[in-house]
């Protein structure tokens, strides 16, 4: 933290340029805050299965060190399958945050049970593991997808909307949800829609999206001097790496300190 600032930097695991754009993460910070944005330069177009989540982590892997030389205090990994949040937390002495991890704790706190609404049904198992290696698969009441791929989410928003409010309102009606989770970073900004549409039918939940209350939490974690744990997560042995020398030959300075 310099001058009171806290910065924080949003990392794509994706290479689709202009997914993630920076003027909507500007107009997230409040005072206090500095938002900034990076893209991975080798990986998938979108991520919507494991493979492509294995084939995100070395790009991630490089930005996180990237922005941790560079002087951010906290990295948001931008899609919910945390894609790299663990090896990133080995490599990194910044807190180092996944949206979807962040988002259950959230949840946890604010409703008994949660769903996630995501955008395909393929994503299920991911979220189911992910809540079980939270301790919170008791806490999970449901994954439902509006079936919409990730790059498509914008097509049509009115439909996606629609969707979105169907699921959710079968997520709190039929699966006993008691707050909501958005299952893609790509449906960052719909929440007020969402909430509203499910007030308008009698429906009051929260409504969490996941990258504007990782940012948030990231905050003030970082205000109070909190990072990830070097117990839980401790630097990786040194060892013959072959063909990652890029990130290899980022990570020399940070071993060095």
């Amino acid at each position: 933290m310099r001058d009171n600032i806290v910065y924080v930097r949003v990392v794509s695991p994706l290479v689709t340029r202009g997914f993630r754009k920076l003027a909507d993460l500007k107009a997230l910070e409040y005072p206090g805050i500095s938002l900034s944005h990076a893209e991975i330069a080798t990986g998938p177009g979108s991520i919507e299965s494991e493979f492509e989540a294995a084939m995100s982590v070395p790009g991630t892997l490089l930005e996180v060190v990237r922005a941790e030389r560079e002087g951010v205090d906290a990295v948001i990994i931008d899609c919910m399958g945390d894609p790299g949040l663990r090896p990133a937390r080995e490599i990194s002495g910044m807190l180092v945050l996944g949206p979807c991890q962040t988002g259950m704790h959230a949840a946890a706190m604010l409703g008994h049970k949660f769903s996630i609404i995501t955008v395909m049904r393929r994503l299920k198992p991911s979220f189911e593991n992910t809540a079980a290696l939270c301790a919170l698969s008791t806490k999970l009441a449901s994954v439902r997808s509006v079936d919409i791929p990730v790059l498509d989410l914008e097509m049509n928003m009115a439909e996606t909307l629609r969707r979105l409010i169907e699921e959710g309102r079968k997520a709190v009606e039929e699966d006993g949800a008691e707050a909501l989770i958005f299952g893609c970073t790509g449906l960052m900004g719909c929440a007020a829609g969402l909430r509203a549409g499910l007030l308008a039918k009698g429906i009051d939940v929260p409504v969490i999206d996941p990258i504007p209350t990782a940012i948030s939490i990231a905050y003030g974690l970082v205000l109070a001097g909190l990072s990830q744990s070097r117990t839980t997560y401790p630097k990786p042995p040194e060892k013959l790496l072959i063909g990652y020398d890029a990130l290899r030959d980022a990570m020399l300075p940070l071993a060095a300190e």
